[in-house]
């Protein structure tokens, strides 16, 4: 009988997904109308479209931007739709929503292009814990990705993991 310590998540075929991988790089801006409502809560459609006009849109170059409005207002779809026509020569993604919103149409476009076909008839473990704002939904996306063709799913870590699925 050997005392040697075997290491056997290392050699398990047990596959890791780590949705902070393929999270999107770059700068994201959440885009508030409040400040452009009278007194934070009325849309004045001249005041609101001359601000519209003299923002300088180009600083948003590049990034991913989600367009709302931090007070409980009535806003109209067109106001957050012309915002958005003014975004898009500019933006690397524009959403009308909150931050996660943003992030959840991310991740749905990122994980629509992921090819899984490497974890067919594997145990897969999704990697917990993600240091940047991985939106639920991502989550249940990628279950539902992975469930017709992963043996067994697990969330956390090799050494800590939670059961999800089976077959």
């Amino acid at each position: 009988m050997s005392n040697q310590i075997v290491n056997r998540v290392a050699n398990s075929i047990l596959k890791t997904i780590d949705l902070e991988e393929l999270y999107p790089q770059g700068t994201r801006v959440a885009f508030d109308i409040a400040p452009w409502l009278q007194e934070g809560i009325i849309l004045r459609e001249k005041n609101f479209r001359e601000a519209v006009s003299n923002h300088p849109w180009e600083q948003y170059k590049n990034n991913f931007v989600s367009i709302h409005c931090s007070t409980d207002s009535i806003i109209p779809a067109w106001a957050f739709m012309l915002i958005a026509t003014k975004l898009t020569p500019h933006a690397q993604k524009t959403v009308i929503g909150s931050q996660e919103v943003l992030e959840t149409i991310l991740f749905t476009e990122v994980l629509n292009m992921l090819d899984l076909s490497s974890y067919k008839d594997t145990p897969v473990i999704i990697k917990g814990c993600a240091n940047k704002p991985i939106p639920p939904a991502a989550y249940g996306m990628l279950i539902s990705k992975l469930q017709p063709i992963a043996k067994s799913i697990m969330y956390g870590e090799a050494c800590s993991s939670v059961p999800l699925y089976k077959r």
